[in-house]
């Protein structure tokens, strides 16, 4: 009998169970605290309970763990600076997903040579997260693949369902379960539908297949993820403007959603160019000023130096601190802006008896 199973498998690399590498690098105090911290403070921004804006900024990926380290050490001194008025996450992105092919992301290729070393992926990808929040840094990242959760979501503080993945089953059952709150992009076209029905059955309990801590196949029932918020990251055609965001907010209303909206200041908002996130960001930041309620955050793509660099394979050819996919804007940049940004509050609102943000007079 001729074989009708596995015919275009080349083969099987057996996984440790999540357990196993959380016992290897364990979560410490210090990184707890971070975490729990930094979940609290969003939650209660989504709540409207915090004055903060959100601010989730960082490089577009991650691919050098040295430049990484120093991007959070940097962060951590500025985050302190704007702390009165913006609550910062660091960007902290390991899988990336393609229109075609192209490099994957640290998880998956964490050596850039096309050798795969998913483990060795996992484990680098859990410690830059273990380091990062030890500094004092919370961190973001992308939920791609449905089994990456279990191996490091203990040591992320807010995570991004992408524009391609927004309108995924999978996608949306796993933001069920997941213990962070959840941001669903728009699809990369701009159609907003996709990621407000996310937020609809993320917020619902569902059952679906995938792994327990020790690795094996099973069935996950969840309890609903109650902080899902919509993410305007543009499309066609920028979405940043208050039309683009009165709209955004009527369809969340319609669908008995929270009034609690992101913007992403890079992709199809700035055309992919670093030199228009600065152009998006004062522009919603001044929209929140004007009174816009339904603003809750921000993010940048960011890096120690602006631009990007093609990638050919050869990894003495990279330059240091920049990035390999989307275009970053500097972290001189990054730094002006979040300490003009917070000056600029700090004069435009006052601190009312209920720890809430009144128009100054």
């Amino acid at each position: 009998m001729k074989p009708t199973d596995d015919l275009r498998v080349k083969g099987y690399l057996k996984l440790m169970g999540p357990k196993v590498l959380k016992q290897e690098l364990p979560i410490s105090q210090a990184a707890n605290e971070t975490i729990l911290s930094g979940r609290d403070g969003i939650t209660r921004i989504l709540r409207k309970e915090d004055k903060r804006l959100l601010v989730i900024v960082g490089p577009c990926s991650i691919h050098d763990e040295k430049a990484a380290f120093e991007y959070a050490e940097r962060l951590k001194n500025l985050r302190k600076q704007v702390n009165e008025t913006l609550l910062v996450v660091m960007r902290v992105y390991f899988e990336k997903p393609r229109t075609t092919v192209g490099w994957k992301g640290l998880i998956n290729d964490p050596t850039l040579d096309g050798t795969c070393d998913m483990l060795e992926g996992l484990r680098k990808a859990r410690r830059i997260l273990l380091r990062i929040n030890e500094i004092g840094v919370p961190a973001a990242t992308e939920m791609l693949e449905p089994i990456t959760p279990q191996y490091v979501a203990d040591l992320v503080t807010w995570s991004g369902i992408g524009a391609r993945t927004t309108e995924s089953q999978t996608h949306r059952e796993m933001a069920s379960g997941l213990s962070t709150p959840v941001g669903f992009k728009n699809g990369t076209d701009g159609n907003l539908s996709s990621a407000i029905n996310a937020m609809v059955a993320a917020r619902t309990p569902q059952s679906f297949l995938g792994i327990d801590q020790d690795g094996r196949t099973c069935v996950v029932k969840t309890a609903g993820n109650p902080w899902g918020h919509i993410v305007l990251r543009g499309g066609k055609r920028p979405n940043y403007g208050a039309i683009s965001i009165e709209e955004a907010r009527l369809k969340l209303i319609e669908k008995n959603l929270p009034e609690a909206i992101m913007v992403d200041c890079s992709h199809g908002n700035s055309m992919k160019k670093f030199q228009g996130q600065a152009i998006v960001w004062k522009s919603v930041i001044d929209q929140y000023i004007a009174g816009n309620e339904a603003l809750i955050g921000l993010m940048l793509e960011s890096n120690l130096y602006e631009g990007n660099q093609k990638f050919s394979g050869d990894l003495t050819s990279l330059k240091y601190g920049i990035s390999i996919t989307d275009e970053c804007i500097s972290w001189e940049t990054t730094e002006q802006l979040l300490l003009s940004t917070n000056e600029k509050l700090m004069r435009s609102f006052k601190v009312d008896s209920r720890d809430r943000w009144v128009q100054a007079l």
